[in-house]
């Protein structure tokens, strides 16, 4: 895992300080702490980041490559988990051996050779750009889900490319600026953004599953990879079975790692699935598996069990890790940490996220790095399986607005409205909402029950997962912990998305279709237990920690939330008012630390409103 970063000109040569791109590359520091490196030459300028995963002597980038006396040039962020094959089918096709053991060369190569068609044979997670430097074109290309970040802009002839936004600030032509069509992602929809979107004005993301080429004509976008509905006729045990090979395939394939590896073990169904599969692997070998679990100073005595949240963690992971025989830590973030974290979790996201449910996962990962370099983790499953409400309820649907959006008014409704314009923030949103529904694939005459699974599915995939996967890899990256999400192997989402619903939820048990792939790995205990989602603090002293904070920032005269609030609803809210605004976890406390998160992110970033 590293950062990448660059700007190229090909009408001309290339008239700013081309320390710029040291000054890009300092800023994602962060997210590859072994080696940094960089090419130079009159249109183009590239930089990398390197974690060292595998390969670790001979990995550098970035990495060049001669074919029929042309040179390419490659930065690259990610991992790809059928290299031996593609290994194998270049040496086939074009009899080349490699020079090193590491999947950049491969990435490499795969262009080389076979050029658009590189993204769709990779299996894996990734965003790389190469250097033709003979056509003097740039080819970049984004994994299907998203889970390696690459943002870009097209300004006076030269496009600038960078894993973060931060990075993207430090080129000269691009402001730190907001329109209204970002603050109301922020206002509506945050931390999910608009496919494509990098929130600030003018930065944009290559959207999941897409590639580009830019050359002296411009920039042009393709997709290259989309869901398809196809129909599916399967018995649940046929279905099972190969969802069982394809999830034990993806598992396997992600153990391996030339630095420490662990797991993530909430004792939830989607984690241990994962660790029981990786422990058996390890004890093959001989070696046993580290796991980690997470809990909040305090939750023991102010734990409070709701629908979505009906016990704790800490008993079930525990269980499961002396059931595997795993070597497990359970990790406790102290409440002023959570607190305190706030406002590198603002700046890991470059904007106002989730709260304290980024800003302990960034504790958390912190204290993992002491130890290991890769975990492995859940992210993908409740999406992909049928793990949300909205995908049997499907009043949660039909309506205008993202089902995990509780009220679309929570966070608008505290701001003056003449400046952030509700009303045509609230249609232009829901737009969003009701297009993506119409662009769900499905199946004339499907019954309705798969039809809802489907625009569940798609829905889910393709902004709630996204944003989660975001999440993973900002606040895992803050500390140069590379993080992989087995469930993310598109080969699983391609086939469940047709498996009828029937199958998925048989005896109305949500993800029964993993629960009975997976049973002869599990105690029952584990195999059965309801979905409980990644933790929350309970703790009182957090609430009046925000509260306290908040309430100052407000006083001084920096604050943007003092021109912009609407004060009777902040100070409703502050009085105790109930609040649940995004998916399971976010209510009042979380919603006080996100406008400490938003006025934060004003001042550091110097945003301006245009």
């Amino acid at each position: 895992m590293c950062s990448i970063c660059g700007f190229a000109n090909f009408e001309r040569e290339i008239d700013i300080d081309k320390n710029i791109i040291d000054k890009m590359g300092k800023s994602m520091k962060h997210r590859g702490l072994d080696s940094t490196e960089k090419y130079v030459d009159r249109n183009v300028s590239l930089h990398h980041n390197r974690l060292s995963v595998m390969d670790i002597e001979n990995g550098k980038q970035p990495m060049s490559a001669e074919f029929m006396g042309k040179e390419y040039i490659i930065v690259y962020n990610g991992e790809i988990y059928n290299t031996p094959e593609l290994k194998q089918q270049i040496f086939k096709d074009y009899q080349i051996k490699m020079n090193t053991n590491c999947d950049t060369e491969v990435v490499l190569w795969t262009y080389i050779l076979y050029k658009e068609k590189c993204p769709e044979m990779l299996n894996g997670i990734f965003a790389f750009a190469v250097y033709d430097t003979y056509e003097k074109e740039i080819f970049i290309a984004r994994d299907r889900f998203g889970i390696k970040p690459l943002f870009y802009t097209v300004k006076n002839g030269a496009i600038i490319f960078a894993s973060e936004i931060k990075a993207m600030l430090e080129y000269p032509e691009i402001d730190s600026e907001i329109d209204k069509k970002g603050l109301w992602q922020l206002l509506y929809l945050s931390p999910v953004k608009i496919n494509g979107s990098g929130i600030f004005k003018d930065i944009n993301e290559v959207e999941p599953g897409y590639l580009g080429k830019f050359d002296k004509n411009g920039l042009k976008l393709d997709k290259y990879w989309e869901l398809k509905a196809e129909e599916l006729n399967v018995t649940s045990q046929e279905a099972a079975e190969h969802t069982r090979y394809l999830l034990t395939d993806a598992i396997k394939r992600q153990l391996i790692s030339d630095v420490p590896l662990c797991v993530f073990l909430s004792g939830g169904l989607d984690s241990s699935v994962i660790s029981a599969v990786a422990a058996e692997e390890y004890k093959k070998e001989r070696k046993t598996l580290s796991s980690y679990s997470f809990e909040y100073e305090g939750n023991k005595t102010s734990f409070k069990s709701t629908l979505f949240q009906p016990q704790g963690d800490d008993e079930y992971a525990v269980y499961l890790a002396d059931y595997l025989g795993t070597n497990h830590t359970v990790l406790t973030a102290p409440t002023q940490s959570v607190v305190n974290a706030l406002f590198d979790a603002t700046e890991q996201r470059d904007f106002p996220g989730q709260a304290d449910i980024d800003s302990s996962l960034l504790y958390f990962c912190n204290q993992v790095k002491n130890n290991h370099t890769v975990a492995i983790s859940g992210e993908c499953s409740d999406e992909i399986f049928g793990g949300y409400p909205w995908f049997y309820r499907p009043e949660m649907l039909y309506k205008d607005f993202f089902p995990w959006i509780h009220d679309p008014y929570a966070r608008i409704r505290l701001f003056d409205d003449s400046i952030v314009n509700s009303k045509d923030g609230y249609e232009y949103t829901s737009s969003i909402y009701k297009s993506s529904i119409a662009e769900c694939p499905v199946i004339d005459g499907e019954t309705d029950d798969m039809r809802c699974s489907r625009i569940a599915t798609y829905l889910s995939v393709n902004y709630f997962m996204t944003s989660l996967l975001e999440r993973k890899d900002r606040m895992s990256m803050a500390s140069s912990l590379e993080v992989r999400v087995p469930f993310g192997d598109h080969r699983i989402l391609e086939y469940v998305f047709n498996v009828p619903w029937k199958i998925k939820f048989e005896n109305s048990t949500e993800k029964a279709l993993l629960r009975n792939a997976m049973k002869d790995y599990l105690p029952d205990k584990i195999l059965w237990r309801k979905k409980s989602p990644y933790p929350k603090t309970h703790n009182p002293k957090y609430l009046e920690s925000v509260s306290n904070i908040l309430q100052n920032r407000i006083k001084s005269n920096k604050s943007i939330l003092s021109e912009m609030m609407n004060k009777t609803a902040l100070e409703s809210l502050l009085n105790g008012e109930s609040v649940t605004w995004f998916g399971q976890l976010m209510s009042t406390p979380q919603l006080l630390a996100w406008l400490i998160q938003f006025d934060y992110w004003f001042e550091k970033y110097k945003v301006k409103i245009v």
